[in-house]
């Protein structure tokens, strides 16, 4: 048996169970129909060794009830963790497969290599999939924490200062820059938290806790449209469950 993970853009198909749960379609062949030039890659396998395939269809499946389309994001809620973590993975080298199709350096068709990378053609350059790192923080100042709003979200929520990791720095150099260019506070004792695969489309969240030392909020208004130090009785809302924001956060709500 194996899975199938089929995206549509950014939507997957997951399997509804007659008890109203979901899954991801699981069977020996393709549960639907594939086109010769249909690109089937080969994924790690789960960890019980089911096999995992996945590639991509141009149009939505809307003609089968057994099936349905979902959001990357919102399978978070109907799949278990395990499928929806490979989900991401399955997300993420899609997009790598449907961008590295031509050699950056020659030009010509790439094929794959092994599973999880190309070689050229032409002139035998191979490429892997690539990850933009991020970094993300939780400030403490006392019984309070910073809480932001980005101009990017896609909803009224506040989370935490957070910015991609730049060629040639520490990750902790990343995050005291990110704090400093974003609201202008220096802080200290550094902590790793935790990371996090974000396959949206292809990054790696890596969450850290830190200690407020000095400044005035400066918000860098290109970046967030709003920013202050919040208690746990006055929280705005939230970032979703998914995120290793949320985490951040919910540990520190748990902490007495």
């Amino acid at each position: 048996m194996k899975y199938w993970f089929i995206f549509c853009k950014t939507d997957i198909v997951l399997e509804k169970r007659e008890d109203g749960t979901y899954t991801i379609p699981c069977s020996e062949e393709c549960p639907i129909e594939t086109k010769p030039w249909t690109h089937i890659l080969n994924i790690t396998p789960m960890e019980d060794g089911t096999e995992v395939k996945t590639f991509t269809i141009p149009e939505p499946i809307t003609d089968n009830p057994k099936y349905e389309m979902c959001g990357l994001r919102p399978s978070f809620y109907k799949l278990s963790p395990a499928l929806y973590q490979k989900a991401g993975k399955c997300q993420e080298l899609n997009y790598w497969d449907q961008n590295t199709h031509f050699c950056g350096v020659c030009g010509a068709p790439m094929e794959m290599a092994t599973d999880i990378s190309k070689k050229c053609t032409n002139c035998g350059k191979q490429v892997w999939p690539s990850l933009a790192t991020a970094i993300i923080v939780l400030i403490h100042k006392g019984d309070e924490v910073l809480l932001v709003h980005a101009r990017n979200f896609k909803g009224n929520f506040d989370s935490l200062v957070a910015g991609f990791v730049e060629t040639g720095e520490s990750l902790e150099e990343a995050v005291h820059r990110e704090v400093m260019e974003e609201t202008g506070l220096t802080i200290t004792n550094i902590k790793y938290f935790g990371s996090q695969p974000w396959p949206y489309p292809s990054g790696l969240m890596i969450g850290f806790t830190a200690d407020y030392v000095d400044g005035e909020i400066h918000l860098q208004k290109e970046e967030l449209s709003r920013g202050r130090w919040f208690r746990k009785d006055n929280l705005p809302i939230l970032p979703e469950k998914l995120s290793i924001a949320r985490k951040l956060i919910d540990a520190w709500l748990e902490e007495k």
